[in-house]
């Protein structure tokens, strides 16, 4: 559990009937802090575009093995 430090400031309720612009201003406030927003799921690399392009393969000795025998990459 955390624990609660005795250096915050406590909160003290001081008027019960908010005006519109307090409530405004709080509402501001808040909005301004706003929240983490949440880091981007990591892509799959079984789903990335790139696994459906061919890779190329270089001209050279035995390089007419890597066009078409399986096994080969």
């Amino acid at each position: 559990m955390s624990d609660i430090s005795d250096e915050a400031a406590p909160l003290f309720l001081v008027d019960g009937d908010a005006t519109p612009e307090q409530v405004a201003a709080l509402v501001a406030v808040f909005s301004s802090l706003g929240g983490r927003e949440s880091p981007a799921p990591p892509t799959s690399e079984w789903a990335a575009p790139a696994r459906r392009l061919r890779t190329t393969y270089a001209a050279g000795p035995g390089a007419w093995r890597g066009s078409g025998l399986p096994g080969s990459s």
